[in-house]
């Protein structure tokens, strides 16, 4: 897992290959296999592929969607907020988990942020994603997560470079 860890970074662009069937279905398990607070599991899964729908979604937000475009596949990463109130955190682990089982099959990913963005003109992110895809009112839409083969190398962060100042003992 550590190795994961050092290696994954956020990748932004890929190449056109599709992602194999047989990989969207590793992908999904670990979806469905995230831990969620009291075993709730208020999580629920977009897989797209459609590529036209792809480049709709690229536009969810002002900053930071575009390069979905450019993804064979995303994952639109929602909850029923009438199950649980956290919601966002067990959506969070999820997110986490595809991405780090991308990495492990030898894809990218980048998280793109939804909730609480907005598009150009104000429009909520969320909003405009529930309308294009038909997710009802109650059904949050917390990020999506582009996947692809990467069309870019990125070097994992160095031992050196990380924030060792964050790290407390035994209090603040």
């Amino acid at each position: 897992m550590i190795e994961l860890l050092r290696k994954r970074r956020s990748i932004r662009k890929y190449t056109r290959s599709p992602v194999e069937p047989e990989k969207v279905k590793i992908l999904t398990e670990a979806l469905l296999r995230a831990p969620s607070s009291r075993n709730i599991n208020p999580w629920e899964f977009i897989v797209v592929d459609d590529q036209s729908v792809l480049q709709q979604l690229a536009t969810a937000k002002q900053h930071g969607s575009d390069f979905l475009k450019g993804a064979p596949l995303g994952i639109v990463i929602c909850a029923d907020s009438t199950k649980s109130d956290v919601w966002v955190e067990d959506c969070s682990i999820a997110a986490i988990l595809a991405q780090l089982t991308a990495q492990s099959l030898g894809l990218g990913s980048c998280w793109i942020q939804i909730r609480n963005r907005s598009r150009k003109g104000g429009e909520a992110s969320e909003a405009y994603i529930q309308q294009l895809l038909g997710i009802p009112e109650h059904i949050k839409v917390e990020c999506m997560i582009a996947i692809g083969y990467p069309a870019e190398t990125r070097q994992g962060l160095q031992a050196s470079q990380l924030h060792q100042a964050k790290i407390k003992s035994n209090g603040y």
